[in-house]
């Protein structure tokens, strides 16, 4: 029985060990959970997010002026005058005050902060814009990147097997040795290709685990490709669109700031009545003096400031920043559907080179495989084999860098446009 145990107690401590020390498979990230993650780890997010929630709350107390106000003090002083005996006070208030009129200015204050609050929740919208963007553009550089490694291992194997067939061709005494020569410095070249591309794709990835919030030597998998849908969309429904980005609504709230204020300054040619109200109890007074142990009191008080040069000042100011404001915004207009127009030309750039960039890699691979055969049966020099070579390895990397420039020209729409994908954006308008 004691050696059962101990052949037992052998197998589980040798199974926790392979459990240990096998790796397990992480989960592959796609897009959409890279963009929650970055969500919940950017601090530029977070910090956004704590400031809405700050002027939310300011939001709130502008509502305090449209309650009354009750205060409660105490106070004991002891009192030594020089021909009385020493005596202690003490005394004892509550009062309440209510603003009846004041010419509008806590209802300017109050608009004034829920309009900050509107400002502070569309500055978090587009912060939320900005780093879907920097998300996007970091996944799709590590799935150009993987994909560059790729090419570039082929590039070295195409540039091995030129040097091969060179070598056998020179030791059969067909050709120089210079062609032996000339295909090592490619396959050399090849290799050094390979460095830098693995050195390209770390970088990528450490830019994306930043965003994302791994370790930034992770090795994370994805999940997606390079190959994105460029959907048709009209001048209208981006334009439509672009009305509703934060910049926008930020430009609006700056006129409404601007009215509030002149709101504001003119409240100051107005009076302030209030209502107040007040009860104190009174203990301990000076020998000879009367006391009165209780007093109430009811009232009304007005105070209004009848001339004061600034504000006439002021007022004319407030109304001047309402003018300066609404042309901010159509400026904002002017340059938001410029920039949509000129982004969706770079888009629709991209899209038309991704099709030549295809054709020119079966090309690049036609005329490659010729070279090659060309020289196998000598009726072609080195020159041209790896001259073909070379086409054929700027040929992938350019299609690859054509994917990556239409996957960033997209991203950089979307973001220009404000919308989380293009696809949604036709949709909610073709609904309409």
């Amino acid at each position: 029985m004691a050696s059962i145990r101990l052949i037992l107690s052998l197998s589980i401590v040798a199974m926790v060990c392979i459990a240990v020390t096998v790796p397990v498979r992480s989960h592959a990230i796609s897009l959409n959970e890279a963009l929650q993650m970055a969500k919940e780890t950017v601090p530029a997010y977070k910090a956004s997010e704590l400031k809405k929630r700050a002027t939310e709350a300011l939001a709130s107390a502008s509502l305090g002026p449209y309650f009354p106000s009750l205060d409660a003090s105490a106070s004991q002083n002891r009192h030594s005058p020089s021909i009385y005996p020493d005596y202690t006070s003490r005394t004892y208030q509550i009062g309440f005050s209510y603003t009846l009129f004041d010419g509008g200015r806590r209802g300017a204050n109050r608009d004034i902060a829920l309009t900050n609050y509107d400002n502070d929740s569309e500055e978090l919208r587009k912060t939320l814009i900005n780093l879907d963007f920097n998300v996007k553009v970091a996944f799709y550089t590590v799935l150009a990147r993987k994909d560059s490694v790729m090419q570039k291992k082929l590039q070295q194997k195409d540039a091995q097997k030129d040097f091969e067939v060179a070598q056998g061709r020179y030791k059969h005494g067909l050709v120089k040795l210079s062609d032996t020569l000339q295909s090592s410095v490619r396959r050399e070249q090849a290799k050094f290709n390979v460095i830098t591309a693995e050195g390209d794709l770390r970088k990528a990835r450490a830019e994306l685990c930043s965003l994302i919030g791994n370790p930034l030597d992770s090795e994370i998998p994805l999940e997606g490709s390079l190959d994105v849908t460029v959907p048709s969309l009209s001048s209208y429904i981006m334009q439509e669109a672009v009305l509703q980005k934060p910049e926008m609504k930020q430009a609006a709230n700056a006129i409404k700031l601007a009215e509030f204020n002149r709101d504001l300054e003119l409240s100051t040619f107005w009076p302030t009545i209030s209502a107040e109200a007040s009860y104190a109890k009174m203990r301990g007074a000076a020998p000879g003096s009367t006391l009165i142990p209780e007093d109430r009191v009811i009232g009304l008080s007005l105070k209004w400031n009848v001339f004061e040069l600034g504000k006439l000042f002021r007022q004319k100011a407030a109304a001047i920043s309402t003018e300066a404001s609404a042309e901010s915004l159509n400026e904002t207009k002017r340059v938001l559907f410029l920039d949509v127009q000129k982004t969706h030309e770079d888009l629709l750039t991209a899209a038309g080179k991704l099709g030549v960039a295809v054709e020119q890699l079966k090309q690049a691979e036609h005329n490659y495989n010729q070279a090659l055969g060309e020289y196998r049966l000598g009726k072609a020099d080195i020159l041209s084999l790896v001259q073909a070579e070379s086409l054929l390895a700027d040929a992938r990397d350019q299609l690859i860098s054509t994917k990556l420039n239409l996957a960033v020209a997209k991203s950089q729409l979307e973001k220009v446009i404000g919308v989380p994908s293009l696809e949604s954006l036709q949709g909610l308008y073709e609904a309409r």
